[in-house]
């Protein structure tokens, strides 16, 4: 089982998610919290796998918070909550120390999706916001050491930038779903990172998907 916390100011965006969370039985929500502050109190007293974390609180914010907890070493896994596609707020909170970067109009789905994802180490960013990153910004995840894709590896990787699952990317490009996969893990290998999000990151720097 997960253990999930979620950290916002608003009782009724925290009751939403919470609902959303509670569908799912692989998922044990531990605690909530009204900012940043009291969430830093709660994670000594109680820790979890992951944290669903607003960026705008009073107090202490989402970004504060991450600060501070990974100054003291946590490593539990983060998910940055917030209302409007931000690509600034995005760079701020993945230079913290973010696991993930979502909006809150999410359903039970994607909410599952992404909390399961940063559990398992991946990094989590919604389409949108990539495709909104300047190349000032997009050099923050510049990597020297990125191998040539070949035609077939750069097509599929433009469908991962758009946030096609494999299935979905198997039926656009005609492929068995295997296949896909293998070479979704070539293009992972070939852009020096373990998760598509920090892949397609390095892509849209150096220019790959122009």
């Amino acid at each position: 089982m997960i253990k999930v916390a979620l950290v916002d100011d608003q009782a009724l965006v925290r009751q939403g998610i919470a609902s959303l969370l509670s569908l799912n039985t692989a998922f044990d929500l531990c605690w909530q919290a009204g900012d940043g502050q009291e969430a830093l109190d709660k994670v000594a007293q109680s820790s979890v796998d992951v944290l669903l974390v607003d960026v705008r609180m009073p107090k202490m914010d989402g970004i504060a918070f991450l600060k501070a907890l990974r100054q003291h070493n946590q490593t539990i896994k983060v998910v940055m909550l917030t209302t409007f596609d931000e690509p600034d707020l995005f760079i701020e909170a993945m230079q913290a120390g973010a696991n993930g970067f979502l909006l809150k109009d999410v359903d039970s789905q994607k909410l599952t999706q992404a909390v399961e994802a940063v559990f398992d180490g991946q990094t989590l960013a919604e389409p949108i916001l990539l495709g909104q990153l300047t190349k000032e910004q997009l050099s923050t995840f510049a990597d020297p050491n990125i191998e040539a894709l070949n035609d077939r590896e750069l097509a599929i990787l433009k469908l991962m930038a758009a946030g096609y699952s494999n299935k979905e990317i198997a039926d656009a490009v005609f492929l068995a779903a295997g296949t896909v996969k293998n070479h979704v893990s070539t293009i992972l290998a070939k852009l020096n990172t373990r998760d598509r999000t920090r892949a397609v990151l390095k892509a849209l720097q150096a220019g790959l998907l122009d």
